[in-house]
């Protein structure tokens, strides 16, 4: 059974910082991308950043480019998102995903195999 368990989630203030940590069941988990998405109330899922399977390879969105910062340690089996200067229209659950390390689009979630149950992230103004 493949878990992905999200952590550090929690209510933060304009401006402050969160880490979230995504915990995984895989084993071969160093050959998987990871991801982050994340769905604020009444939206639709988006893309925040992923990271290839060796760790070398980043991507962000546009909205958090500069202020996020996605890791990972194959030899915990973890993805990190370090999140900085918050804003409120970060609120949201924020969610890991795991898929094959080759995707057509890294930005899409559907091509993502495994998903956590998210944890949330609410930025007070």
């Amino acid at each position: 059974q493949v878990q992905l368990v999200e952590s550090g989630g929690g209510l933060v203030q304009a401006g402050g910082s969160l880490r979230l940590s995504c915990a995984a069941s895989l084993r071969t988990f160093n050959s998987y991308a990871m991801g982050w998405f994340r769905q604020a109330p009444g939206k639709e899922r988006e893309f925040v950043a992923r990271v290839s399977s060796s760790g070398a390879r980043t991507s962000y969105a546009d909205s958090v480019k500069g202020r996020f910062t996605i890791s990972r340690d194959n030899a915990k089996n973890t993805v990190y998102l370090q999140m900085n200067s918050l804003k409120p229209e970060d609120t949201a659950t924020y969610y890991c995903a795991a898929g094959p390390s080759l995707m057509a689009s890294y930005y899409e979630g559907t091509n993502y195999n495994h998903w956590g149950q998210g944890t949330q992230v609410t930025v007070s103004s």
